[in-house]
C-alpha cells in the first residue's frame, strides 16, 4: 500500500478504484487489481 500525498491521481489510476473512508484516513482500494491500494493521512 502506497501513502500518497495526494488522493486524486490515485484514483484516476484504474477505473475499478474506490475512495473509502475509515477511521479518519482515506484510502483508496481496488477489488479487481489490489496492487492499486493507497492511503492518504
Amino acid at each position: 500500500m502506497k501513502v500518497v500525498s495526494s488522493i486524486k491521481s490515485a484514483k484516476k489510476r484504474h477505473p475499478d478504484c474506490q475512495v473509502v473512508r475509515r477511521k479518519g484516513r482515506i484510502y483508496v482500494i481496488n477489488k479487481t487489481n489490489p496492487r492499486f491500494k493507497a492511503r492518504q493521512g
